[in-house]
């Protein structure tokens, strides 16, 4: 395997991993404030953000900013996927319709600015 391809799945892996913040925040905000589940959660929420922030720093040193956070563009796909899976949200057609130009936008800018 590349250097180039090990970056980039290393920059997804760290994503993934990134997206999983949101559903442990989702599931933190549903328990009473600082009970016992609720700082479980919150604890795991830190944890995920510190090796993030670590590895991401590390992404950093082999990709130009602009590369990588295109690709957090990802976090939307993981987004509704985990809502649909775990949380049983609707994915409407409006709510991809508004991803899509989303991404688009973030490409256009980042590629405007290379």
């Amino acid at each position: 395997m590349s250097k180039k391809t090990r970056v980039y799945l290393g920059l997804h892996l760290n994503l993934l991993l990134f997206s999983f913040a949101s559903i442990t925040s989702k599931l933190a905000s549903s328990q009473p404030l600082f009970s016992l589940e609720f700082l479980l959660y919150l604890s795991i929420l830190f944890i995920i953000l510190v090796v993030y922030a670590i590895f991401w720093q590390k992404i950093l040193k082999h990709l130009p900013l602009s590369s990588a956070y295109t690709s957090r563009s990802v976090l939307i796909i993981w987004g509704f996927l985990w809502g649909s899976l775990i949380f049983r949200e609707k994915i409407t057609s409006l709510m991809i319709l508004g991803s899509l130009l989303i991404i688009l936008g973030i490409t256009l800018v980042v590629k405007e600015s290379e």
